[in-house]
């Protein structure tokens, strides 16, 4: 489904990415493991289309987006592709459902068709009563719920999480990494994790080492 080939990124005399390649499958749950420095996040974000590579492809199925224009690449993201980062990025001043439908707002759906698949992604995380609520009136464990609702309503082909449990307490954490794996079986979703979270690793079909901006295993 998503293949990177000798990606490379230099920050100016670091090189943080040294020639990664990598596949993902369809519906699989991927964790990308490793010591800080060693290049998770910058590969996440790359491979994510948030950032450039120096030299290298990735292709979406046969969509190399590296040669989309901004605007092509935008929409591509936008449609294909769900978030989920440690910090939740709620906005603040806006309703759980109202947080929800923005992607969806962005891609041009009709309003009363995003607050509809809005409200039903939000009963299906058990969130039904809190859809009124700003991320103030949230606890930790509902406001990434609410963000990884709001990576699903767009029905992405994949959806990237960045250390997504590093700021909930234990019990959280556990209902989490349990969603992700409920919605791979409900919705066959495939993500890919950059983790510090040994539990979640270990849980996932496949562990990525990565060191010094190499794929060790």
């Amino acid at each position: 489904m998503i293949t990177a080939k000798q990606i490379t990124k230099s920050f100016d005399t670091l090189n943080v990415l040294k020639g990664i390649d990598l596949e993902i499958r369809k519906g699989e749950i991927v964790s990308i493991v490793g010591p800080s420095g060693a290049g998770k996040t910058t590969l996440l974000q790359i491979i994510g289309t948030l950032d450039k590579p120096d030299t290298g492809n990735i292709l979406y199925d046969n969509t190399d987006v590296g040669r989309l224009s901004d605007k092509d690449l935008a929409a591509f993201r936008n449609k294909n592709i769900g978030f989920v980062f440690q910090f939740h990025q709620l906005l603040p001043e806006f309703t759980s459902l109202e947080n929800v439908m923005i992607p969806a707002l962005i891609g041009k759906v009709k309003l009363s068709e995003a607050e509809k698949s809005a409200k039903e992604i939000l009963d299906f995380l058990g969130l039904t009563d809190r859809m009124s609520h700003k991320p103030n009136e949230l606890s930790g464990g509902e406001k990434q719920r609410v963000a990884v609702a709001r990576s699903l309503i767009n029905k992405p082909s994949v959806i990237f999480a960045d250390e997504p449990s590093g700021s909930l307490d234990t019990h959280n954490k556990e209902e989490l990494h349990k969603l992700f794996f409920d919605l791979r079986t409900e919705l066959n979703q495939t993500f890919v994790i950059v983790t510090h979270d040994e539990q979640l690793a270990q849980s996932t079909d496949r562990i990525i080492h990565m060191t010094d901006g190499v794929i060790v295993s």
